[in-house]
């Protein structure tokens, strides 16, 4: 039992690290994932409370900040620093790579309009009166999503990888919030000042 527990632990730190060093080049992406570790902290505490309030929370700011740093602020040229292409670490990714995270963020945008068609959702709702009642429809629409999302990947990896794999990484996802805010808790203020020094150069340039 011990040695299962200690190689359960090494293949979560080896996904872990694979992530950061491939997915976290860029100080804009590592201070989006620190708000969206925040977010989806908040979101953790809130859906015992209200689960609707925090799927949307974790879905229309946590995600959105959190693969807007990966679409729009990582570099995908050659990664010299790891000594690879990025087709390679798309290739080898565990999880959700950037053409997965694309159906899947496709998903989530579509969504609002299968209840715009059928209020009910086929059933599972009484139609929404208002606003308010329409988007909580959506936020517990979007946790069955994610939920749904993740599962899938986890029962994926068991077939085309092994158990212990998929186990990892389902551990890896729900528990990124925690690593993220630790990591990446100092990014928005090198971030700051970095944009400082980059002033001062152009200045005095």
């Amino acid at each position: 039992m011990g040695q299962k527990i200690e190689s359960f632990r090494e293949t979560l730190r080896e996904q872990r690290w694979d992530d950061h060093r491939y997915y976290h080049h860029s100080l804009i992406n590592q201070s989006l994932h620190f708000v969206s570790a925040v977010t989806f902290l908040t979101a953790y505490v809130l859906v015992w409370k209200d689960p609707a309030l925090a799927a949307l929370l974790a879905w229309g700011v946590a995600m959105t900040s959190r693969q807007a740093g990966h679409f729009f602020f990582e570099p995908r040229d050659y990664d010299y620093v790891n000594d690879c292409t990025h087709e390679h670490k798309e290739e080898i990714k565990v999880g959700y790579n950037l053409a997965r995270k694309v159906v899947l963020m496709g998903l989530w945008a579509l969504s609002p309009l299968v209840l715009l068609i059928d209020p009910t959702l086929f059933g599972v709702f009484e139609p929404h009166v208002g606003f308010e009642e329409f988007a909580r429809h959506v936020g517990l629409m979007w946790l069955v999503l994610g939920a749904g999302g993740l599962v899938f990947r986890v029962v994926q990896l068991f077939f085309i990888r092994d158990i212990e794999t998929g186990l990892v990484w389902g551990a890896k996802i729900l528990t990124d919030p925690f690593n993220d805010f630790r990591l990446y808790c100092r990014s928005p203020g090198k971030l700051v000042r970095a944009g400082i020094e980059n002033r001062r150069s152009a200045k005095a340039g």
